[in-house]
């Protein structure tokens, strides 16, 4: 799964800033992105989506970079393990 979000074009997927990611997806006429980082190459993980008209407002980028912050100092709190 992680190699298949690697290698999505640039046209669905933008590197926004400090290890954040946009993966834009449209229905019907409404635009939705995604945004999300990587952990250690093992992991897609998904901060929030939102919908969107131009350009991804700063306060959701830093709502962003403060869940993967959250997220890299306990990553084991934020994982679910199968049993």
């Amino acid at each position: 799964m992680l190699r298949h979000f690697l290698a999505v074009d640039d046209r669905c997927a933008t590197r926004l800033r400090d290890g954040i990611y946009e993966l834009r997806v449209g229905l019907g006429h409404v635009n939705y992105r995604i945004l999300y980082f990587f952990h250690q190459r093992l992991a897609a993980v998904i901060s929030h989506g939102i919908t969107k008209e131009d350009k991804v407002p700063a306060k959701e980028i830093e709502k962003a970079i403060a869940r993967k912050r959250k997220f890299e100092a306990d990553p084991g709190r934020h994982t679910q393990v199968e049993e």
